[in-house]
């Protein structure tokens, strides 16, 4: 076998081993990755806010969506209508996407397709 056909077969394996790591991530991940992504097909607007916020409206009797919990590190997502969202004063907008802001956020919240946002005056 030439030098060529060896770093060629190699590369392959190595694929292989890649491929099977993300296969395995993602069976393990139990389907949390398409309930999120269920969860924002329903949002049309993300907003993070700060722990006081959020303690406020579980406290409220708010209840965090399930699939946050699974998530690690956990987060609170909250489905809530504009005029609650108004009351949380460390909001700040968040792309809804499967992006960075997103995911780093540790508390949520969404809002529905139709809902009035506090940014719509």
């Amino acid at each position: 076998m030439t030098a060529a056909m060896q770093r060629r077969l190699q590369r392959i394996r190595e694929a292989g081993v890649i491929r099977e790591w993300e296969y395995r991530q993602r069976n393990s991940a139990k389907g949390v990755w398409y309930r999120l992504r269920r969860v924002l097909v329903d949002a049309a607007k993300a907003y993070e806010v700060e722990d006081a916020d959020a303690d406020r409206f579980q406290r409220e009797g708010e209840i965090p969506l399930p699939v946050g919990s699974e998530l690690a590190p956990p987060k609170r997502i909250f489905f809530l209508p504009g005029e609650r969202l108004r009351t949380a004063s460390s909001r700040r907008p968040v792309p809804v996407r499967l992006g960075s802001e997103l995911l780093q956020a540790r508390n949520l919240i969404l809002l529905a397709h139709g809902e009035k946002s506090p940014d719509d005056s």
